[in-house]
């Protein structure tokens, strides 16, 4: 397939400085409605890389995301929101964004440019072939991104690659390729538009479905979730008194004897 950069072609909207505010936002939700059909057309290819790494995970191992800019923020904010929603180790899904830490904030200028150093971040966590690598680039063709996918099929380390651009080099050398196909932008190559949004999507499908199937959510619940404030705590007391039918004062007990939702049905019955 050639190889066309579809998010860097012009938008389909045009002298933007001179429409007004209701004309800009509806021109933005048109465009945004066009992601979530591309995000399902690629749901076979979502299911396919979510069974791979969901039996690695099985087996002790973890889930990695690595990107550069807007795509390494997405995934280093789906990763944080895994264990207090799950209740999972901190270190089971990981974010790692070109630059490090402080490119989360603000950019770090070539961090995206060294085709090792993704490598070398992943060493830090003593990276070994249970564990999966899913990296993100709108463009499909970010080094940081390319080089680490490309170390890790060397040593048999499942990859999987989020990209908006078919035919790109992240689209080709991940063994599960995730490719929607959003079109242009509505501001020309500003891929924290819809190729943002798609990714977050995406990764909302990845983790989602990861916890299920290792048994983190029962019913439609988060049986799992820390009870880090009083909001999750009352959420938690709900859950307890719907599934074992029981009244508030019981339920609240439970909670405040057992700390967890799990616990706390388990104990019941």
């Amino acid at each position: 397939m050639d190889f066309k950069k579809i998010t860097e072609e012009n938008s389909n909207h045009n002298n933007l400085e001179n429409k007004s505010t209701i004309e800009i936002l509806n021109n933005i939700n048109y465009e945004d409605q066009k992601v979530a059909v591309a995000v399902k057309a690629e749901i076979e290819s979502i299911q396919s890389l979510v069974d791979d790494v969901a039996e690695r995970m099985k087996n002790g191992g973890r889930l990695f995301y690595i990107g550069a800019g807007t795509s390494g923020r997405l995934g280093i904010l789906d990763a944080s929101e895994c264990p207090p929603t799950f209740g999972v180790a901190d270190d089971l899904v990981n974010g790692i964004i070109a630059g490090g830490d402080s490119a989360i904030r603000k950019a770090v200028e070539y961090a995206e440019d060294d085709i090792y150093k993704g490598w070398e971040d992943l060493k830090s966590y003593n990276i070994n072939e249970n564990d999966s690598v899913i990296g993100i680039a709108a463009s499909g063709t970010t080094p940081y991104v390319i080089g680490t996918l490309d170390i890790c099929n060397k040593n048999h380390i499942l990859t999987g690659g989020i990209t908006c651009n078919p035919g790109s080099p992240l689209d080709n050398i991940a063994k599960h390729a995730i490719v929607p196909i959003v079109g242009p932008e509505f501001i020309t190559g500003s891929t924290r538009m819809k190729s943002g949004t798609a990714q977050k999507l995406i990764l909302n499908m990845i983790s989602t479905s990861l916890m299920v199937k290792l048994g983190k959510v029962k019913g439609n619940k988060m049986i799992d979730m820390q009870l880090s404030n009083n909001k999750l705590i009352s959420r938690a007391e709900k859950m307890v008194m719907e599934e074992l039918n029981i009244n508030l004062e019981v339920a609240k007990n439970l909670i405040s004897i057992h700390g967890s939702v799990r616990k706390a049905i388990d104990s019941y019955k």
